[in-house]
């Protein structure tokens, strides 16, 4: 059975992704892509600072493009970079084709809603609010997989990677929806789990699998047996905005130790509380799986 989405019924999404950073982005920048009810208007690879890598954004762009090629979809979506490094105060914009991109799609006439999901710094997102102001404006949902456990915070990687970026989308009019460490952690996935269910659905799938294991054995200090999916949550919440407990809070602001700051000066943002890996997981497998029978293309 073929599932049709109408026209109308469509979710206006862009991906924003560091995509070579860990294991993770690459499950849910396919998990986007699989999604038919998405009209995908775009992926912008995204920097991951410097610490690991003094060329974060080029890696970011090229796994991006490795994914699509193995998926046979070179050709079908627009790829867009973002920014090469953090913005270097809360007023300084750091101009990209992936900022740009943003903003294009912000200002178009649609009655529909247009879902940002960043999967990891909000670099980009708060460039393109600098550059062009009005998208305050627009009926835009900014998904963040970031920030610290509220309601202290406290160190956490994509937050760390542009702290000042998400100082400005936290203080702008824009509708955010955060779902921080402590929620994104709640969807791990074991060897058995990704091998059974990830890895026979061609090249895509079991280069999903072997990254994912390559990088944990990279590290001594990586798990050994399964991985947090940490980035489906974004493609989950847009598919099903009550996949998870969820509250509408004041926004906070970030110190330098990327603790919160509750002033109360700033509108309400929606925080998860919970998230359903039950409901994204197989979601995921099903529409690999799907794919991989209509699709797939075998191994050279």
């Amino acid at each position: 059975m073929e599932i049709r989405i109408p026209n109308e019924k469509k979710t206006r999404v862009i991906i924003n992704t560091d995509a070579k950073n860990e294991a993770d982005d690459q499950f849910a920048i396919v998990h986007a892509v699989l999604t038919p009810s998405f009209e995908l208007h775009g992926i912008i690879p995204a920097h991951f600072g410097d610490r690991k890598s003094k060329t974060s954004l080029k890696e970011s762009h090229d796994e991006t493009m490795l994914l699509l090629k193995l998926m046979g979809l070179e050709e079908k979506f627009r790829v867009e970079d973002g920014a090469e490094y953090a913005m270097p105060n809360e007023q300084t914009p750091v101009d990209s084709q992936g900022a740009r991109l943003i903003i294009e799609e912000a200002m178009k006439e649609d009655d529909r809603p247009l879902y940002i999901a960043f999967y990891g710094p909000l670099t980009d997102m708060a460039s393109a609010l600098l550059l062009e102001p009005r998208i305050a404006e627009r009926n835009i949902k900014v998904i963040w997989i970031g920030g610290g456990e509220w309601p202290v915070g406290g160190p956490e990687y994509n937050l760390s990677n542009d702290i000042h970026s998400a100082n400005v989308v936290f203080k702008s009019k824009l509708e955010v929806w955060q779902i921080s460490r402590a929620v994104y952690r709640q969807i791990p996935a074991g060897y058995a789990e990704l091998v059974e269910r990830v890895y026979p659905n061609g090249e895509i799938g079991k280069y999903l699998v072997e990254q994912l294991i390559e990088f944990n054995n990279a590290s001594v200090q990586g798990p050994a047996e399964y991985r947090v999916l940490g980035d489906s949550p974004a493609v989950g919440v847009i598919i099903y905005p009550d996949c998870g407990r969820w509250s509408w809070k004041p926004a906070p602001e970030f110190d330098q130790q990327m603790k919160y700051i509750h002033n109360g000066k700033h509108r309400p943002i929606r925080v998860y509380e919970t998230i359903d890996p039950r409901f994204i997981l197989e979601d995921f497998y099903a529409k690999l799986a799907q794919f991989h029978r209509k699709f797939g293309r075998k191994r050279q």
